[in-house]
């Protein structure tokens, strides 16, 4: 007789406070055959918290696609298999989609097991509109691809809400600054633990006191208010001397002026025409 396949139960872990899951989840991953884990230390010291002494599997981003075919065949010989990631939600900016992908491909039966997650529970603190929304995950970590990024977005109506690391929060409050207008915005950093902190103001009012206190430590979540909700931007020529100093730093990048001028343009949302203008505008104010 053929096995009837396994469960595929996508489990929410705690994001810090460890009071944070749930019974359901719990009595799954007691029950589970497997536990499917980014990092299999990580995921023991929540097991071991509660005693769960479960097998585990590591499931990451490196193994992804091999394991996610190792872990379908044993669903299907009839095993049930937990997959968590290092805190929240499994697949929001972490591994899993393959072998979702794969189970629900192959009729494996996959049921969500609900709860923390760093996005909603910022979210849901911030004091920005959360009537719509959109999740950006991590922004790139090269400047100019981080840019232009940020100018795709920058006629999104929603708030818009990113994952961020502590080394390079500052570099992308400046830049958005620069694309997206003086926004409202929020930064949450280490969400449900000890040392949770939420910065509220504008744009420039979170540049301003990043650059006054210590490098900002943790896990964050930077939440930035729609373009509904632009505060006034800064004057003409403040943005004339943004262009024009984004357009040095790429050519003592190696760039050509031309090349540098329609990068620039690009990156801050203006008209390679009215970028010129504004290039030559600058240019005789400082000769003067």
């Amino acid at each position: 007789m053929t096995p009837v396949s396994g469960t595929l139960s996508i489990v929410a872990t705690p994001i810090g406070n460890l009071e944070d899951i749930t019974q359901r989840a719990l009595r799954v991953l007691r029950e589970a055959d497997l536990i499917a884990c980014e990092d299999t230390r990580h995921t023991r010291k929540l097991l071991n918290h509660f005693a769960i002494t479960t097998a585990t599997i590591s499931y990451h981003e490196h193994n992804e696609k091999e394991r996610a075919e190792e872990l379908c065949e044993a669903l299907e010989s009839g095993k049930n298999i937990a997959l968590v990631s290092d805190a929240g939600t499994p697949l929001i900016s972490d591994p899993g989609f393959r072998i979702v992908q794969a189970a629900v491909d192959r009729g494996i039966s996959v049921v969500p097991i609900p709860g923390a997650s760093a996005v909603i529970t910022a979210l849901s603190v911030s004091g920005l509109p959360t009537d719509q929304f959109l999740f950006a995950g991590f922004l790139p970590a090269r400047t100019g691809a981080r840019r232009a990024k940020l100018n795709e977005l920058r006629t999104v109506a929603g708030t818009l809400v990113f994952y961020e690391t502590p080394h390079r929060i500052k570099a992308t409050l400046q830049e958005a600054l620069e694309v997206l207008g003086n926004r409202e915005a929020v930064i949450a950093r280490e969400v449900t633990k000890l040392h949770e902190e939420f910065a509220r103001g504008s744009l420039s009012q979170l540049i301003e006191r990043l650059s006054s206190s210590e490098a900002p430590r943790g896990e964050m979540v930077l939440i930035i208010s729609g373009q509904a909700a632009e505060l006034p931007s800064p004057s003409t020529t403040d943005a004339n001397v943004r262009l024009v100093e984004r357009i040095e730093q790429l050519e003592g990048e190696g760039m050509d002026q031309k090349s540098a001028l329609k990068q620039a343009a690009k990156e801050l949302g203006v008209k390679r025409a009215d970028a010129y203008r504004m290039m030559v505008n600058q240019k005789n104010r400082r000769s003067k």
